[in-house]
């Protein structure tokens, strides 16, 4: 009996060393799979893309993980969206991904595009506004560029927009960009007024946008505008009339061209509330969305003692300090236009 328990042992201790060893080597094989299986994800995630040449992918807002990888595989910018998806999820990253219209170049990897949209470096568009136009007439430019949507929501008050290139996601909303255009004009105002001259002749960052406004209309030569805002807070401070030929206009068209020479009726027309020619200080309103640079040169015009300024044929304008200086500039100009009229017959 004891002999044969003995054997019994044995067996069982035999038995427990020859499973430990299976298992042993299952989880060593395990581990290998394991491993062989991590490094072939790594190596297809950060292998060459399938894409020959760079390719747009618009990405909607809203999308998940899954409906991201499957667009990057219908694309053919990535060969499978399951390796996308595991590695992704693996990382972490998948509340990362963000929405938009990228541009993925040729050959690039999973990993690289990865990163990109994780970058949301999306492509953008830009919509460019003069300086000088009419709230009216960015409202227009808004409505025709064709990779924003929506409606606007009224026609913004006149003056209250930033007028510059914007650069814009595809899909963008139309009121999105008008407010952002309204929201940059307040900031820089508010920067500008900070570091204003002192004892300019108005009191509030409205009227600093009415002067701005005329100054915008009056040249086109960026390096004059200082000066041009010198000669009209000048003769603010001295309570002369700024006599500006586009306020009238403006109040002839509310801002659009006019198409014509000023009709002498049109200069006498007192009740024109924009006619600086016939009332003191500043218009009711602006006439334009003046640019930075016009907005600048009021807060900080050219220290001069010119009151007037009249075409001088370059594309510029003759500067005076006074009248008698200013009726040679006058002569000089009726002059050159002589000379194009006759030249033109």
């Amino acid at each position: 009996m004891a002999e044969s328990g003995k054997k019994r042992g044995f067996s069982v201790l035999r038995l427990f060393g020859v499973l430990f060893g299976i298992l042993g080597v299952l989880a060593m094989a395990t581990a290998g799979v394991a491993a062989g299986g991590w490094w072939w994800l790594n190596k297809e995630f950060a292998e060459a893309g399938p894409a020959a040449e760079e390719t747009v992918v618009m990405l909607p807002r809203g999308s998940g993980l899954i409906r991201i990888a499957n667009q990057l595989e219908d694309d053919g910018v990535i060969t499978d969206a399951r390796i996308f998806r595991a590695m992704v999820t693996i990382d972490g990253g998948d509340r990362d991904l963000r929405a938009g219209e990228y541009a993925v170049p040729a050959g690039a990897s999973m990993q690289e595009i990865y990163d990109l949209l994780r970058s949301g470096e999306t492509v953008r568009y830009p919509v460019t506004f003069a300086e000088g136009l009419t709230s009216a007439m960015i409202v227009r430019v808004v409505e025709a560029a064709e990779v924003l949507t929506g409606e606007i929501e009224a026609i913004p008050a006149e003056g209250t927009l930033l007028p510059e290139t914007y650069l814009v996601d595809r899909g963008m909303a139309r009121q999105e960009l008008i407010d952002r255009m309204r929201a940059d004009q307040q900031a820089l105002l508010d920067a500008l007024w900070e570091g204003r001259a002192e004892n300019l002749p108005f009191d509030t960052r409205e009227e600093a946008i009415i002067l701005a406004s005329i100054v915008e209309k009056e040249t086109g030569v960026a390096e004059e505008r200082p000066r041009v805002a010198a000669v009209f807070v000048n003769r603010l401070r001295r309570g002369m009339r700024l006599e500006s030929d586009p306020t009238i206009i403006y109040g002839i068209t509310q801002g659009e061209p006019l198409g014509r020479g000023i009709r002498r009726s049109e200069l006498d027309n007192a009740a024109n509330p924009y006619n600086t020619y016939h009332n003191d200080g500043l218009p009711p309103g602006p006439i334009a969305n003046p640019g930075r640079d016009s907005i600048a040169a009021v807060l900080n015009p050219l220290d001069t003692n010119d009151l007037f300024f009249v075409a001088d044929g370059t594309g510029g304008h003759a500067f005076a300090a006074t009248y008698r200086e200013h009726q040679r500039n006058v002569a000089n100009w009726r002059r050159i236009e002589r000379q194009r009229g006759q030249g033109g017959q």
